[in-house]
């Protein structure tokens, strides 16, 4: 069995000491949050940009690094950014670890 967190493992005891109780929905939200899944991973636009070749081939090995297609990477890369996800290792690298990391956002550019 995979390692706990502490979060875990308190939820892994409310559940075997019977303080978890299903939902009365459990069914209907199942079903919602199934389909708010494939909403979110439903891949169903299609976009062209030009590139640099430096820039490609650089993807490319990333991507190959990741073992994933390059096309992946990008799509993935292009969503941390529009969820403002996507973290700024450099801008982060001298912090120390309980400030919070510096995220690359579209809504918050500095």
């Amino acid at each position: 069995m995979a390692r706990l967190d502490a979060e875990e493992k308190e939820i892994l005891e409310a559940f075997e000491s019977g303080e978890l109780k299903r939902s009365r929905n459990a069914k209907k939200e199942i079903e919602q949050h199934k389909a708010i899944a494939e909403a979110t991973f439903k891949k169903d636009a299609r976009i062209n940009i030009r590139l640099s070749s430096k820039d490609l081939r650089a993807l490319q090995v990333l991507a190959l690094k990741e073992g994933l297609p390059y096309q992946t990477l990008v799509s993935s890369v292009l969503h941390k950014y529009v969820a403002g996800q996507l973290i700024d290792k450099a801008a982060n690298k001298g912090q120390n670890s309980k400030s919070l990391p510096k995220i690359i956002s579209p809504i918050n550019p500095n």
